[in-house]
């Protein structure tokens, strides 16, 4: 009989030792008593009744991470694609996480599955990119949902990858770079465009400039020949001016001057023998000023 207290004794130790249990501030422990449901075990030190009781569940409270298997979608306009996500979830409440669903995580797998499908499919293909963001709030909304009777909360759901299929890639690709030639194509015909348009005004300035040019040029040269012709019509007016005063002063010089008209009449009969034909020379021979002023306009004439 003594010999079996050591025995019994170890074996009530051992028994002691097993129904203390330690529970972290950021696990959850469920206690069941004769198979049914009992408690939650807080943080610290718990006592559970060996025999009776027993931990059926140990979970952390710890936000965790969901990886999403790449997922076969068809979009609305028959494209297929493969999608993969990330989820992030926090266990609340451990009793309905491990009461209301035999697998939490499977169950949550292909919940996300799912929903993934069937916001894909409401998408083209064009969509599926540049709406993602979209795609992220309505898949945490609805999965938040779905998820809230296992005490679970969906804190942000992330779609890392749209792929399509290896021909759509290849359809996509042609029409990226038909897209950047389109455009390098209106890039260099809007630079010749510009260079002709350049060109043209430069040379519409040109002549422009060159118009201007002449035009100075032939006003120059006008009131040039206008001045010239003012100054030898005065200068003419006080010839004939002081020619009139000399034979009004001096009678007996006109005799004098005739006879030098005279001479003046030989040189001209020369001149009208080289003048063109139908040169007419109306003069008045008793007006030696008029026979002066149509020798020089015959002069003119034959020069």
């Amino acid at each position: 009989m003594e010999a079996l207290v050591p025995v019994v004794l170890a074996l009530l130790a051992a028994l002691g030792a097993g129904s203390l249990k330690v529970t972290s501030s950021s696990r959850s422990m469920l206690v069941e008593r004769l198979g049914k449901y009992n408690r939650q075990l807080a943080p610290g030190l718990s006592l559970v009744l060996p025999g009776i009781e027993r931990v059926v569940s140990h979970e952390s409270l710890k936000e965790r991470v969901l990886d999403i298997p790449p997922q076969q979608c068809i979009t609305c306009d028959n494209v297929s694609i493969e999608v993969d996500a990330v989820v992030y979830w926090q266990l609340l409440e451990h009793p309905r996480a491990y009461y209301a669903v035999d697998n939490l995580q499977a169950a949550m797998v292909n919940l996300v599955l799912t929903q993934i499908r069937a916001e894909m499919g409401k998408l083209d293909l064009d969509q599926t990119f540049t709406t993602r963001s979209e795609v992220n709030d309505v898949l945490l909304r609805d999965l938040d949902q779905a998820t809230d009777p296992w005490g679970v909360k969906v804190t942000r759901v992330e779609l890392r990858d749209i792929q399509p299929s290896q021909g759509v890639q290849q359809a996509m690709e042609q029409q990226m770079t038909a897209e950047r030639e389109k455009r390098a194509s209106i890039l260099r015909s809007e630079g010749e465009r510009e260079s002709q348009v350049n060109a043209a005004r430069g040379r519409a300035e040109a002549l422009v400039l060159d118009a201007k040019a002449k035009q100075e040029a032939l006003l120059l040269e006008a009131d040039a020949q206008a001045r010239q012709q003012v100054l030898l019509a005065r200068a003419r007016a006080e010839a004939a001016g002081h020619l009139a005063q000399a034979i009004e002063a001096h009678p007996a010089a006109a005799e004098s001057l005739r006879l030098l008209l005279a001479k003046d009449w030989i040189a001209m009969g020369e001149q009208l023998s080289k003048a063109p034909g139908g040169s007419v020379l109306l003069v008045d021979p008793q007006s030696p000023a008029g026979l002066l002023s149509a020798l020089q306009a015959l002069q003119g004439q034959a020069t």
